[in-house]
């Protein structure tokens, strides 16, 4: 089972669909994974042919979901009642290792040799614990990156571990934004427990803030990074560097050509497991 993201908090207190798609071809999946992200749907775990979405039981609506589904594919539901799904996590999370440059472990976990950054992680099923794709890439981007004495944007911190890894990089400053209240308190708890001490934690939905960085690390979905991008630009340096992902294979042409638009250029792109990241370079 290829787990693509799930985002929840630590004890689910609202009840959640759990919505069944088959048969479904790679294309398919992810296809159906940016609509569902449109109109609520939270998490997405692939199973063989089969795709499960999750929505919060106050968020659904079936006329909408009925809009984009296809003829010919099998749709069934469960409720899912409230779970302490960091227990769950608990019991299956495993050490994520970045080739020797990385490793992201919970605190029960044995401290792994051999690795030049070593940043302990309790993700309360915030996004960013390492196993996604999305974030693995983004981790072997900002290890080509010389970050000493640089300043830094983590827009979507999640759990805050690119922030941390920044520090640990020698950024300067950081700045870690999110919008989502849980992600606020688990980045600051992980930020605590890796001793960062040069990392601001903010919680908001725009970047609105009065300052321009020489990274900008943005690792959240299309949309979000398109309705974004001309305060990406706004935000980033002349001759600054933006880390892009959270996006499908199909995505990038979308994501392009909203880069070229604001003057900035795609130097590079990363694949892994269907998703990708870009690595954007502004004006020198």
């Amino acid at each position: 089972m290829d787990i693509l993201f799930l985002r929840l908090t630590q004890y689910i207190i609202m009840n959640y669909w759990q919505y069944s798609f088959r048969p479904l071809d790679q294309q398919q999946r992810e296809i159906f994974v940016a609509q569902l992200s449109d109109i609520g749907f939270e998490g997405f775990e692939e199973a063989g042919d089969t795709l499960h979405a999750f929505i919060p039981e106050t968020d659904l609506q079936e006329a909408l979901l009925n809009e984009i589904l296809d003829a010919g594919i099998e749709v069934s539901r469960k409720l899912i009642l409230p779970t302490n799904w960091n227990e769950a996590w608990e019991k299956n999370f495993e050490p994520v290792i970045v080739h020797d440059f990385a490793v992201i472990r919970a605190h029960f976990h044995e401290e792994i040799k051999g690795v030049e950054h070593d940043i302990i992680i309790t993700p309360k099923m915030s996004f960013g614990t390492g196993h996604h794709a999305t974030t693995f890439m983004m981790i072997e981007y900002m290890r080509e990156i010389d970050l000493t004495g640089k300043s830094v944007l983590d827009f979507g911190t999640g759990t805050g571990v690119l922030a941390i890894l920044a520090e640990k990089l020698g950024a300067e400053r950081i700045l870690a934004i999110d919008n989502d209240d849980w992600s606020i308190e688990n980045a600051k708890e992980n930020i605590q427990v890796n001793g960062c001490t040069r990392i601001g934690l903010s919680k908001a939905d725009k970047l609105e803030m009065n300052e321009t960085f020489d990274v900008i690390l943005a690792n959240i979905n299309k949309n979000v990074l398109l309705h974004n991008m001309t305060a990406i630009r706004q935000h980033l340096k002349d001759g600054g560097v933006v880390i892009m992902s959270g996006l499908l294979s199909g995505d990038r042409k979308d994501i392009e050509a909203a880069v070229v638009k604001e003057m900035l250029k795609v130097d590079e792109q990363k694949d892994r497991q269907n998703w990708i990241a870009l690595r954007i370079s502004g004006k020198p």
